[in-house]
């Protein structure tokens, strides 16, 4: 069975008591930033009870991070692949239109989010009052719901929040943390470094609970042991700590190395149950983000010739449409995989004095799977040869090439260089210019009515 069904099963299986979420995150008009007011509850008490409301907060994810690629480069819309619904719906994203989209534009989630972090709140909490479980099994809950704290707020900081590296984090505006289940508390933003250090304290404290190595495939959504340091190596990574971010990535394949070989393997690498997936939770790139447009071309002609995942990773539908293969259904379920530690691990490195040949020898071990024989040749020897600055910018690439449509490519527009990017749709040209201020999403309207402390 498909592990995405459980989410199903566990719903149906003890409604009454998963009812408690409806009625506790139902948000009401009011001047509150989250003023939650319960119309019934259900008290989760025992393990079991608390595995399934932790459930519950891992089936509401969000799909932000499949979305927010339709803001990068990895997309064209055009009248001839785009229906009149997928315009009303996402050409406002795609074209950066943040002041005044379409009222049938697609929202970013937020409110989801804010959920997630009720849930994982209200278990940590009441770590002490929960019964029939033995301490493996409360720590592995407790220590879940700290790293779902982490990284529900890692990804709202990345949407809504300024770039770490793009100025002083100490000052710029991040999102509200929300650290306890208290729904009449009023929040406001907290800087970009208060929110990046709550993130890692919560990582560090998760490490000591978390006692799961591996899950069954049909429960590879729950946070592991492995997906602590993944989480730590991308965290450091967006922050520039690249020591620390090498030693996370590193800590990671010393347990896990290996990588599917793409000249003959037919399971892709995000694939929920590939051999390379760490944690399967975000179904990032939905059916319906897939067919808003073409893959763009820009994209297709960074891959060159012997590079197997073009076919791999796209279809030709014509010689000027070619569509994403690696998305689109409950099965490309990707939150972090082994690729993505080695391409965190070589770009880390090489920004280390003296670091260069271990930068090399991670990137190369990725591309001998990726490249047919003597591409793979080609590429050693070019790289071998690459001084630093050139072996990051190819570095970037690969990681273009490697994670495209898995919801990086915004978010590494966002932390490295935030260039310009033109955009055309019919004649009409859109233009996101380098180090514009909509390389962060603006939180949404109605959150800011109930809240003016969030104001943009």
């Amino acid at each position: 069975m498909l592990y995405f069904k459980i989410y199903r099963e566990l719903i149906m299986k003890n409604r009454n008591l998963l009812f408690i979420i409806i009625c506790l995150l139902t948000l009401c008009s009011c001047d509150n930033f989250l003023d939650i007011k319960p119309t019934g509850r259900v008290i989760p008490t025992t393990a079991l009870q608390y595995r399934e409301l932790l459930t519950q907060a891992y089936s509401i994810i969000p799909e932000d991070r499949g979305m927010a690629s339709l803001r990068s480069d990895e997309i064209t819309m055009d009248a001839t692949n785009s229906s009149t619904e997928d315009l009303d719906a996402y050409k406002d994203i795609w074209a950066w239109n943040d002041y005044n989209p379409s009222g049938n534009t697609s929202s970013f989630d937020w409110r989801q989010y804010y959920q997630m972090l009720f849930i994982a709140n209200y278990t940590i909490e009441n770590e002490n009052s929960i019964t029939e479980g033995t301490k493996e099994d409360v720590d592995q809950l407790i220590g879940e719901s700290y790293l779902m704290r982490s990284y529900v707020h890692f990804l709202l900081v990345n949407l809504y929040g300024a770039p770490y590296t793009a100025g002083d984090p100490t000052t710029a505006k991040g999102i509200p943390l929300k650290l306890n289940s208290n729904q009449e508390e009023v929040l406001s933003r907290n800087t970009v470094s208060e929110v990046y250090n709550s993130i890692l304290s919560d990582i560090d404290k998760a490490e000591t609970l978390i006692n799961k190595d591996q899950w069954d495939s049909q429960f590879s959504y729950r946070f592991n042991k492995l997906s602590v340091n993944a989480l730590r190596s991308r965290v450091y990574l967006y922050m520039g700590e690249w020591e620390k971010s090498l030693a996370a990535s590193e800590a990671v394949l010393k347990i896990k190395s290996t990588l599917t070989d793409m000249r003959s393997s037919t399971v892709l690498p995000n694939y929920y149950n590939s051999e390379e997936s760490i944690l399967a939770l975000e179904k990032v790139m939905t059916s319906s983000y897939i067919k808003v447009g073409r893959v763009s071309t820009s994209l297709l002609n960074t891959y060159g010739s012997g590079d197997q995942r073009k076919s791999k990773y796209y279809k030709a539908v014509t010689l000027s449409n070619y569509q994403v293969i690696k998305g689109g259904s409950n099965e490309f379920r990707c939150s972090f995989r082994v690729g993505e530690m080695y391409l965190n691990a070589a770009e880390a490195a090489a920004h280390i004095v003296n670091k260069d040949a271990d930068a090399k020898n991670y990137l190369l071990t990725l591309m001998k799977y990726r490249y047919s024989t003597n591409a793979y040749a080609a590429k050693e020897t070019s790289i071998n040869n690459m001084g630093k600055e050139e072996l990051i910018t190819e570095i970037l690439a690969e990681r273009n090439r490697e994670l495209a449509f898995e919801g990086h490519r915004w978010f590494d527009l966002r932390r490295t260089t935030r260039p310009r990017i033109e955009k055309t749709y019919d004649t009409t040209k859109y233009v996101l210019e380098e180090n514009d201020s909509r390389y962060t999403i603006r939180i949404p309207t109605e959150a800011i009515e109930n809240n003016p402390n969030l104001a943009n």
